[in-house]
């Protein structure tokens, strides 16, 4: 699977139609790879219009919510941001694209780690 062409697709087909227009979100969700955010069993619909398990009965949103959550913050690039709940870690990658300072908290040791492993 052409990873890149997928991620492209997700923004083109699903974001921009839905009225994602934030022109730095769309950048953002066209430029993390969020096949590697996922685990490799789900690699391949990692760019589809659903959320996915990522382990410990836990999911990655679906990426419309994220660029829906994401542009709502009418972010400006200037900002210090405190998420709760770092999941898989890929809504913390996209505010990273955004913002000056992305801190993200986790209460499930195994998604902390593996969110850290992949973000570094």
């Amino acid at each position: 699977m052409n990873f890149e062409s997928a991620r492209q697709r997700m923004v083109d087909e699903q974001l921009i139609p839905r009225g994602i227009s934030d022109h730095r979100v769309l950048s953002a969700m066209r430029k993390v790879s969020r096949h590697l955010f996922v685990e490799e069993a789900f690699q391949d619909r990692a760019y589809g219009d659903y959320a996915l398990p990522i382990g410990e009965r836990q999911t990655i949103s679906q990426p419309y919510m994220v660029a829906l959550m994401t542009e709502a913050l009418e972010l400006n690039g200037s900002e210090i941001v405190l998420e709760i709940g770092t999941g898989s870690g890929y809504q913390a990658a996209i505010l990273a694209e955004l913002v000056r300072q992305v801190y993200s908290i986790e209460r499930i040791p195994s998604l902390a780690l593996r969110a850290k492993k992949v973000i570094e």
